[in-house]
């Protein structure tokens, strides 16, 4: 199983030692790298500018939000990165929800399946250099009416590669299957041991699809999975406990949130109501309490660094074949040494 590291949302300003962190990990021999975005910091700047002091880590985003920018954009962007950094780039993709989607792009955010289906493959056309003609149910290129003058183009830049990896961001199982029948590469958010046959005969239904690009031998996952070494399990499980308390509480509207959807589909449906319900009643701080110990120890590897080796060939024997971590530079140097 490879290691990536992942930057994380940025707060009020820059995550503090991330830079050192990604050099770091470069020097390490981490396998990638990754930036994130939601409604503040874009995910490419910090990848360009942070990635630029590297030598061999791959640069990818986690995610780069679809309703962002228009497909063309997005291929533009990754041609623009992959010669910048020697072909080392990677997309990951993602729909987002209907609050970002809607609240902030003013975009619609229904049928994003469908939606992704078109949006990957014009992606793959302006990357391959291809003439970009599309006439879908969501995007229309040229573009049909306007001023009328709008015509089939293809990118002035030649592509490094005729194809940069993509990977698309997927929690519910229609949308693993879709990654695994038109993707590279598969970004899980929430993923336990546990959940790991429901996720394989998700990826089973994509991959045996007509036209699907890959098997599970050579696809690939990239999980971001919490991994904190600490002497008390309770402690570090108070680190975690904010952010799924955020997760599930807040990060959606009640009956449309699919973080909270996944991590119910654990075993964990009554507390993952009384956490969204606390949540969304404002009441923050019993959300975080509320948020058991075992099901942080569910999503990530937390306490000694004894018992996380104990818990690593659980993992190891998942479909998962990169662990994106996140942390400063100690923090990436002690994860560096449990997978030594």
């Amino acid at each position: 199983m490879k290691l990536g590291y992942h930057t994380g949302y940025w707060s009020s300003g820059p995550p503090a030692g991330v830079a050192e962190a990604v050099i770091e990990a470069d020097r390490l021999g981490f396998d990638s790298v990754w930036t994130a975005e939601a409604y503040g910091s874009d995910a490419l700047t910090p990848l360009a500018w942070w990635g630029a002091a590297t030598k061999n880590i791959k640069l990818a985003t986690n995610i780069m939000q679809m309703s962002a920018r228009t497909p063309a954009a997005a291929g533009m962007a990754a041609i623009t990165l992959d010669h910048l950094s020697g072909g080392r780039f990677m997309l990951g993709l993602g729909a987002s929800g209907p609050q970002v989607v809607e609240g902030w792009y003013g975009q619609p955010y229904p049928r994003p399946l469908a939606r992704t289906r078109e949006y990957i493959d014009i992606v793959r056309k302006v990357v391959a250099r291809e003439t970009v003609e599309h006439q879908g149910e969501f995007f229309q290129l040229p573009y049909p009416g306007g001023a009328g003058l709008g015509k089939p183009l293809k990118s002035t830049v030649h592509p490094l590669r005729p194809e940069v990896p993509i990977f698309l961001a997927a929690e519910g199982p229609k949308n693993v299957a879709l990654a695994a029948e038109i993707a590279d590469g598969w970004l899980p958010l929430f993923y336990s041991p546990k959940v790991d046959g429901f996720f394989r005969a998700a990826l089973a239904e994509g991959f045996g699809r007509p036209g699907a690009r890959h098997t599970l031998d050579d696809f690939e996952v990239a999980a971001s999975v919490p991994v904190l070494v600490h002497d008390d399990v309770e402690q570090a499980a108070d680190f975690i406990r904010p952010m799924l308390a955020l997760y599930i509480g807040g990060m959606g509207a009640k009956g449309a949130n699919f973080h909270r959807d996944a991590i119910a589909r654990l075993g964990y449906e009554a507390e993952c109501d009384r956490i969204q319900d606390l949540y969304l009643a404002g009441d923050k701080k019993s959300a975080i309490a509320a948020v058991p110990t075992r099901m942080v120890e569910d999503l990530a590897l937390i306490g000694p660094a004894a018992k996380i080796r104990d818990e690593l060939p659980a993992w190891e024997e998942t479909v998962i074949t990169t662990l994106l971590v996140q942390g400063d530079v100690n923090a990436v140097r002690k994860v560096a040494e449990l997978f030594s």
